[in-house]
């Protein structure tokens, strides 16, 4: 069984609205069915005002590669969730998905990461703890992770290189 751990998701006193770029991903399985299923449940969370999905891209796995291809997508996600919270609520997820860690980067039913946040003035948070690093470590070697962004933000950026630019570079 699952337990949805989340200290703000009651609390209506926050008035800041974070915006969270989050990576989406399932190899094992009804795929698409993981990613819908979750989709629709963080949806209709009460801190969340607003999901907008990329497209659903099937990709080659990264690090670990014996194994099936992914489904990825990315999603972004306007929530007054704080960042912990919202990691919470993303967890709780891929826990009810029977999400299992026994391969690191391997197989799963669902993996939901947040990839890059900002804050309420739209400046990027930089969180580095035990639970969360974001921006995520690795969010700007992967191209299941940026082809899908440039979707949803032609104009992103990232330490002054254009997503474009970046996809143009890791596909040489």
């Amino acid at each position: 069984w699952c337990i949805r751990l989340c200290r703000s998701c009651n609390d209506s006193r926050s008035n800041l609205m974070y915006t969270y770029y989050i990576s989406v991903g399932s190899n094992i399985g009804n795929r698409r069915q993981f990613i819908m299923s979750a989709y629709d449940s963080l949806s209709i969370h009460p801190q969340v005002h607003g999901i907008t999905s990329s497209s659903v891209m099937e990709t080659e796995p990264w690090g670990y590669t014996e194994q099936d291809v992914f489904l990825n997508a990315v999603w972004r996600v306007s929530s007054s969730l704080e960042p912990h919270d919202l990691l919470d609520v993303l967890q709780s997820l891929e826990c009810e998905a029977q999400r299992k860690r026994d391969i690191h980067w391997g197989p799963r039913t669902l993996d939901l990461d947040i990839v890059y946040a900002l804050s309420d003035d739209g400046a990027c948070m930089y969180i580095n703890d035990a639970r969360l690093v974001i921006p995520h470590p690795y969010f700007w070697d992967r191209l299941f992770v940026l082809e899908p962004l440039l979707e949803l933000d032609k104009e992103f950026t990232y330490n002054g290189e254009s997503i474009g630019d970046r996809i143009q570079t890791l596909k040489k």
